[in-house]
């Protein structure tokens, strides 16, 4: 991007459907503990213009718009690089015209914005005229838990998160999409999975269970086969749907940062 520093945007095809993960800033404040992109520091955010080419480089680099096999990129997921609703009117400005039937076209509701629980972007987004998927990342169901793995938790703690959350959900009349990355001995058990499937009652809510892609810089572990299960089983048996998300790009390196991390270290 202008001033030559790198961002991420990783393609990840699917069948007759494919998912591109978009960066909505060069690195990011937010420092949390697994994550390589916060180990690279923030820089500054990405323009609409920025987060917008990064779609057309996707569509460019593989091919015509349309296909026999449908379209090059059909779902986007503001999961790259950066916190999105900390950069919420570039981001808003992109996605605008990305849904547009003058723009890219992509229905609303394959596009999804992940946050580490930026209230106040939480609360706009669901005053915003468009019904963008919303994807919070928890990992913790104790601030004491969470804050070890997100320390923005101590600015806007669960609680406050989950109320802010519940609102979305009645506002919007939309389910909201919680991210659990599974690490090993940390947040994985069957006590674990009980807990969230408490604190999360009553909430229109499906949870992304995501085994840890292990990250240079961070000790932590992927969690065993068999706690997966056994973690997927006790919240489904409390009524909360889940889906145990496969582990993409692990051979190229390609989870949040670790794409510029490689590239920066050649």
């Amino acid at each position: 991007v202008e001033g030559g520093s790198l961002v991420e945007a990783v393609l990840i095809p699917e069948g007759d459907r494919a998912t591109l993960c978009v960066s909505s800033q060069v690195g990011c404040s937010l420092d949390c503990t697994f994550c390589s992109t916060g180990k690279q520091g923030f820089q500054r955010d990405l323009t609409a213009a920025e987060i917008i080419g990064q779609v057309w480089l996707a569509i460019n680099s593989y091919g015509a718009w349309q296909s026999g096999k449908g379209r090059v990129v059909t779902n986007v997921v503001m999961m790259g690089m950066g916190e999105p609703l900390h950069n919420f009117e570039p981001l808003m400005e992109a996605l605008g015209i990305l849904t547009d039937n003058r723009g890219l076209n992509i229905g609303p509701a394959r596009v999804a914005i992940s946050t580490v629980g930026h209230i106040p972007g939480i609360q706009k987004l669901a005053r915003h005229p468009k019904r963008y998927s919303l994807a919070v990342s928890l990992h913790g169901a104790s601030d004491e838990e969470r804050g070890k793995l997100i320390p923005v938790n101590k600015k806007w703690p669960l609680a406050d998160l989950i109320e802010a959350c519940r609102e979305y959900t009645q506002i919007k009349r939309a389910r909201v999409f919680f991210a659990w990355t599974l690490i090993g001995s940390v947040n994985d058990t069957a006590d674990h999975a009980r807990r969230l499937a408490e604190l999360l009652k009553g909430i229109d809510a499906h949870v992304n269970l995501i085994p840890l892609n292990v990250t240079e810089g961070y000790e932590g572990q992927a969690p065993a086969e068999t706690n997966v299960r056994e973690f997927q089983q006790i919240i489904q048996d409390s009524g909360l749907p889940s889906t145990v998300r496969q582990r993409r790009g692990i051979d190229v390196a390609a989870g949040c940062g670790q794409l510029k991390a490689k590239r920066i270290k050649r």
